[in-house]
Order: C-alpha cells, then structure tokens, then sequence
C-alpha cells in the first residue's frame, strides 16, 4: 500500500488544521515543512562532497510556494 504524505507550508497553521481534518487518515499523513536551509553553512567551501546523494525525491519548494502544500509519495 503506497502512503501519501501531504506537506503543508510551515506559515500556513490554519491549512495544516483543515488538510489534516480532511485528508489524514493510515494512508495519507498531514505535516508541516520543517525545513529550514541547507545544513551546511559554514564560511569556508567544503573541498568534495561527502554525501551520496540529495535524498530528496522530488523538490517540493515550488508547490509550498505556489499552492501552500505539497504532495508526496513516502
């Protein structure tokens, strides 16, 4: 069973409410974004990359920003 996690941008309280009211369920999970910045921040540039990968599957920054929530498969 596939499950669906709908992310809801962190400055939008009151859509979070309704979307977790109307849509949470076993299947569908309701969350705030909690990102906040990349976690590296430091002054100096790192000289290779130590990760894999971006473990992100799909950016959803451009739907928080447009629509106020985002859909994902998780």
């Amino acid at each position: 069973m596939s499950r669906l996690l709908l992310i809801v941008k962190r400055a939008e309280p009151r859509k979070f409410t309704y979307l977790n009211y109307m849509y949470g369920s076993e299947t569908v999970g309701v969350i705030v974004d909690r990102r906040v910045s990349q976690r590296r921040q430091h002054s100096e540039p790192t000289t290779t990359e130590r990760r894999c990968a971006n473990r992100r599957r799909r950016d959803v920054t451009e739907d928080l920003v447009n629509f106020g929530w985002a859909l994902v498969r998780h």
